[in-house]
């Protein structure tokens, strides 16, 4: 089925996409390109609170980029911190104002919608913000804001809904916490803050609150950053403890109430333990969920056109060219069934998709050694294999860990957090030590580990690594004298340059 064989019908379209985020924005102009007549149908139910936002889906909105930027102004907080030390001269008081910060934030997401609904009518791609769902065999219902339906049908169609934030289902929940997609345009400054859970939206979140000076606890039911390297997870959370963020460990909420009304007012959090039956009870200004998210595929009438999802997770199956079992159905992004939940991977699956769907192209979308990088207060960036992955799919006596604390010179002069950056690579020794995980935890995390991928892509390893001269004085040159294994048992602090 590719792209020049004679249909049958006549369809409105060649291809919609539900779901105008990054990858169903990306292979909607990608198609538009091979003169494909495109829909992109994109609608943000609001949250529990009534939040919603524009055109450009998750990372745009309530993702990533509003994400990278307040950790821009927590970083910002702790420069101003070390510039004393460099001869900067201030007033002592310094003070953050959340105000200017999400003002700021949301000005720019503005810009990056507008851009986006600029770049599909250019490419002339049809947009409609409504809500689609299939309702018969190569037809959606799209319903807008205001109810009105319409019928639409197309040779192909591409899923590209993404997730939204799991809830408690607890008493209070919906009614006075908040989630990430509420956060970043915050109309106030949330003061005291339970952040609860242990993954990276959780701790990047707690990190950067903190950053701009606020009372933050992180409440984790048991691991943090599970799926991630535990021995950077714990290095994570044991920084971000000593640098005043609260932990309180195995215990989940089972009720938040409303004490006070207010911008903030004071909610207070009940708590049970996940080891027995001890009640603990905090009051905070606002509670922010970070749980988990869930795919976007149960309300879009899948069955009505016999899409098979994963009855537990919502997650859709699909094969090696993102294919569901409808031939003409495809998917991509955070919706897919044992795939990375990145916006580039999205990205790149949707345009390779439509490459070969329209242009005779053959290549796919490649999910091993996908680089990504956690924004928490001290950076983590990885790609590969963890550490308990590697030692599961290859035996531990099979690989070998090189591993190195180290000083950013930046952080000498004022004198802080010596031996809390690491960095740590996973070795194949039956494959020439090839380098099969790589682990950075320090600033600028995503930068370095960025150009690592790209080696390990080209097959790169420990040897190759040495015979690098490394650039000085920067973070990354450690990777090039790493020397230590773990199984040697040698110290790995550092002193000196």
């Amino acid at each position: 089925m590719n792209g020049h064989t004679v249909v049958p019908h006549s369809y409105d379209y060649d291809l919609i996409v539900i779901g105008g985020g990054s990858g169903g924005l990306a292979a909607a102009k990608e198609a538009a390109k091979y003169e494909k007549k495109v829909m992109v149908l994109d609608f943000v139910t609001p949250t529990p609170l009534g939040n919603s936002w524009g055109l450009g889906g998750t990372c745009v909105n309530v993702g990533c980029i509003p994400k990278k930027l307040m950790h821009q102004a927590a970083l910002l907080g702790q420069a101003l911190q070390d510039s004393r030390k460099f001869g900067w001269q201030f007033p002592e008081e310094v003070k953050h104002n959340w105000m200017t910060m999400t003002e700021s934030v949301q000005n720019y997401i503005g810009s990056l919608n507008w851009g986006y609904r600029v770049a599909l009518r250019e490419k002339k791609v049809t947009y409609e913000n409504a809500y689609g769902e299939f309702v018969g065999p190569h037809t959606v219902k799209a319903t807008n804001k205001r109810g009105v339906e319409k019928l639409y049908t197309a040779e192909r169609f591409l899923i590209a809904t993404g997730e939204r934030p799991r809830y408690l289902g607890i008493p209070g929940d919906k009614e006075y916490c908040i989630s990430s997609d509420d956060l970043f345009s915050l109309p106030y400054c949330p003061g005291k803050t339970l952040v609860v859970g242990a993954s990276y939206v959780a701790l990047e979140c707690a990190g950067f609150l903190a950053g701009v000076g606020l009372d933050v606890t992180v409440m984790v039911r048991s691991i943090l950053l599970r799926g991630f390297d535990q021995d950077i997870a714990n290095k994570i959370g044991e920084y971000m403890e000593e640098h005043g963020i609260n932990f309180i460990r195995e215990f989940v909420p089972i009720k938040v109430e409303q004490i006070k009304e207010g911008t903030p007012g004071i909610l207070k959090v009940t708590s049970k333990s996940t080891k027995g039956n001890e009640i603990i009870e905090g009051e905070y200004n606002t509670v922010l969920l970070a749980i988990g998210r869930d795919a976007c595929t149960r309300k879009i009438g899948l069955d009505k056109v016999g899409v098979i999802i994963n009855e537990k997770t919502g997650k859709i199956p699909v094969n090696d060219k993102e294919q569901t079992n409808v031939p003409y159905i495809y998917a991509i992004g955070d919706i897919l069934q044992d795939k990375l939940e990145l916006t580039p991977v999205a990205i790149q699956a949707g345009r390779l998709l439509v490459r070969r769907l329209y242009a005779g192209a053959t290549t796919k979308c490649d999910y091993v050694n996908v680089p990504t990088t956690v924004f928490t207060p001290l950076e983590y960036g990885a790609c590969g294999y963890s550490e308990e992955a590697a030692v599961e799919e290859f035996g531990e006596e099979n690989i070998e860990v090189y591993h190195s604390h180290f000083w950013p010179l930046e952080w000498t002069v004022p004198s802080r957090d010596n031996n809390k950056c690491y960095a740590k690579i996973i070795c194949n020794i039956q494959d020439s030590e090839r380098v099969i995980g790589f682990h950075v935890l320090g600033p600028n995390a995503g930068e370095v580990t960025q150009g690592f991928a790209a080696a390990m892509k080209c097959g790169i390893t420990k040897e190759q690594l040495d015979s690098t001269i490394g650039i000085h004085p920067v973070c990354a040159e450690i990777f090039t004298t790493l020397t230590v294994t773990k199984r040697s048992g040698e110290n790995t602090l550092l002193s000196g340059c």
